[in-house]
């Protein structure tokens, strides 16, 4: 299985911005690495890692970070689902997209909807904002990317509304909850450190 993290270079004050609202900018950029290492630390090891990141300028950077044993490719210009589309051109499927946003996507969970995947076109995890937080394709859709109101509550309506009629989807349960702004923050660290109290705190 192929998993690519749609991620942007850990920069002061270009990453989790609402969050910075909350806890600075600084801090945000730490609880951005935070929530990315904990989702890389849940991919299955077998599966092959592809980062999509964002300046295309960033390679180096995303390298010195996340390690030379993963993929990179740049992302293109233009809204989330062109990229989201450019990547499957580049790397082909089945594909399994996931962001740095969501610390309940556990190795069950991957496992779970990677299963699905093997007998569904389409396997999308919801998020609680009406988006998703995990989107796995069979094959190139680029349909299902066009003209979504991205960044808003109607993204995974619209993406669904948008699959051809002859696809199978699997839509999982529950929907989980990405991190956006300082309440979500707080209850991904409370969640957190009910697990692992010790490690998980990244303060």
């Amino acid at each position: 299985m192929k998993v690519c993290l749609m991620l942007k270079a850990p920069r002061i004050g270009f990453v989790k911005t609402r969050l910075a609202a909350g806890i600075g900018a600084s801090a945000a950029r730490e609880a951005y690495l935070w929530l990315v290492e904990i989702q890389l630390r849940a991919l299955p090891t077998e599966w092959e890692t592809i980062v999509a990141f964002a300046p295309a300028d960033a390679e180096a950077e995303m390298r010195e970070w996340l390690g030379p044993s993963l993929g990179y490719v740049a992302q293109c210009e233009g809204d989330l689902g062109a990229r989201l589309d450019h990547v499957v051109r580049e790397v082909g499927g089945p594909l399994i997209f996931l962001g740095g946003d969501c610390p309940y996507l556990t190795a069950e969970r991957l496992h779970d909807a990677a299963a699905d995947l093997a007998t569904h076109h389409v396997v999308i995890w919801p998020a609680l904002d009406g988006g998703y937080c995990l989107l796995g394709l069979r094959e190139r859709l680029p349909e299902i990317f066009e003209g979504i109101s991205w960044g808003g509550d109607s993204v995974l309506a619209e993406t669904l509304q948008r699959i051809p009629a002859d696809l199978t989807v699997r839509i999982m349960d529950p929907p989980l909850e990405d991190v956006d702004d300082l309440s979500s923050w707080e209850r991904a660290l409370a969640s957190a450190c009910r697990q692992t109290p010790r490690e998980s705190d990244p303060t």
